[in-house]
């Protein structure tokens, strides 16, 4: 097809995600048809540089040919076969190898095909978790402020963004909310870290009290929140929220759909804060985007009323544990190993955010984030109040000219007003010094043109 008929094919046919189709019907549709390294190249042969990793997703980078050829293998010898009742080779081998990885007593895994499957199997698994052991009343959840944990009923019930379950109205119930860890905008002890930790930590204990504690089964939290942009944990925040969850017999779900698998230079993030959940939800990540695929991992504990007598957990997906799926990322792990993928990130990341915080002299800039190779870029109207902008110059600004205008200079990132106005930033894994700089001049020269439009 000619790049006009894929443009126009695109709008006609392709209902893309969280898209306002509107805006295509008379410009063209953004086409990536390749990608090698840290780089992506639309229809017409441009080159930009992935600043997002696809989606959180890249993290080995593009054109990784053995795991592409990997899945030709597995294809061949066995294309599909479900893990209901049965098992096959490559789902019982990753199964073993992530629970090697995961902390403590997380030795069971539950395969999904994405990161929301991956969550609401978690809350389902919590929810009959306590009538098996005799506690039929405990069904609740509390999540943060601004988190995002999914798209399926019960994920986006937990999700905690207004404008996105709106149009969906009434969800689940039983889903209820906390503050999250934006020190940038605390309400209180902004200056004290430890002491806002420990008010956020405290903030979920008194929501879990004002519920009941007998009507509340989990906690989920990112270890790195990624919606409102990139929210780290402050210090002992994670220690906190685990003696809460222990004391009122709440199961802790670390959701690492996104911090998982290299992100911030730990397989899993959790380690990195220095906590262990009862359940970590995975997907992205663990096979580099190169096959779909999502787990629900679980504590020997939480497990095991599940594995006696009759009990058995209702609940599963047809291509989870997908054998193609399953073997990608196998070999994805294989590759972060001998090449050293998590020490890369560990090595670099002061790199990569002391280049993001050259850009602190530029008015617009109020607060560079995150952790890892994760960073959101908070843009201001007044650095010295922190006053954002209205609802008219978010879409002037951020949607109308920031989000265009860095795809148009060659990087290709996440602008954002799930909160404050972010630029949110999460490049594969293998990026070097090089990518920062790249990073840095393009979203220097736009940041610096932005200002002049307020």
């Amino acid at each position: 097809m000619t790049q006009k008929d894929l443009s126009r094919s695109a709008y006609d046919h392709l209902w893309m995600h969280f898209t306002r189709m509107s805006s295509y019907e008379h410009s063209p549709v953004p086409t990536i048809v390749r990608g090698e390294g840290t780089s992506i190249y639309d229809d017409k042969g441009k080159r930009y540089l992935d600043g997002l990793a696809g989606l959180f997703v890249v993290q080995a980078g593009h054109g990784r040919t053995e795991l592409a050829e990997t899945a030709l293998k597995q294809a061949q010898e066995l294309a599909f076969f479900p893990v209901w009742s049965y098992a096959h080779p490559k789902a019982i081998e990753l199964a073993e190898r992530l629970a090697g990885y995961a902390p403590g007593d997380l030795n069971k895994v539950f395969f999904t095909t994405g990161g929301g499957e991956a969550v609401e199997t978690a809350w389902k698994l919590a929810k009959q978790y306590f009538k098996l052991v005799g506690k039929p009343t405990k069904h609740k959840v509390i999540s943060r402020s601004l988190a995002y944990h999914g798209t399926p009923h019960g994920a986006l019930s937990i999700t905690g963004l207004p404008a996105l379950k709106a149009p969906f109205e009434p969800l689940v119930p039983g889903a209820h909310k906390a503050a999250n860890t934006n020190i940038y905008r605390a309400p209180i002890f902004g200056d004290d870290p430890e002491a806002f930790g420990r008010w956020a930590a405290d903030q979920i204990e008194q929501q879990i009290l004002f519920e009941g504690p007998d009507t509340v089964a989990a906690v989920f939290v990112e270890p790195v929140q990624n919606a409102g942009g990139c929210f780290p944990p402050p210090p002992g925040y994670f220690q906190r929220v685990r003696e809460i969850c222990d004391r009122h017999d709440v199961l802790l779900v670390s959701d690492e759909v996104i911090c998982a698998f290299g992100r911030l230079g730990t397989m899993f993030a959790c380690d990195k804060f220095g906590y262990v959940p009862d359940i970590i939800t995975c997907a992205k990540g663990m096979t580099s985007g190169y096959s779909p695929i999502g787990a629900t991992i679980v504590s020997d504990r939480i497990a095991e009323p599940f594995y006696k007598g009759d009990n058995v957990f209702l609940h599963g997906y047809t291509f989870g544990g997908h054998p193609v799926s399953a073997a990608v990322g196998l070999a994805n792990l294989d590759l972060f190993e001998r090449e050293g993928l998590n020490q890369h990130v560990l090595d670099n990341e002061g790199a990569f955010l002391a280049t993001l915080e050259k850009l602190y002299d530029l008015p617009i800039v109020g607060d560079v984030r995150g952790n890892g190779f994760f960073y959101g870029i908070e843009l201001v109207k007044d650095k010295h109040t922190k006053e954002s902008f209205d609802a008219d110059e978010i879409e002037r600004i951020l949607y109308g000219f920031v989000s265009k205008k860095l795809f148009e200079n060659g990087l290709y990132c996440r602008a954002d007003d799930r909160g404050d106005p972010v630029i949110q930033l999460a490049p594969p894994l293998i990026s070097d010094q090089e990518t920062f700089d790249e990073i840095e001049q393009i979203l220097r020269a736009t940041l610096t043109e932005a200002w002049t439009k307020l």
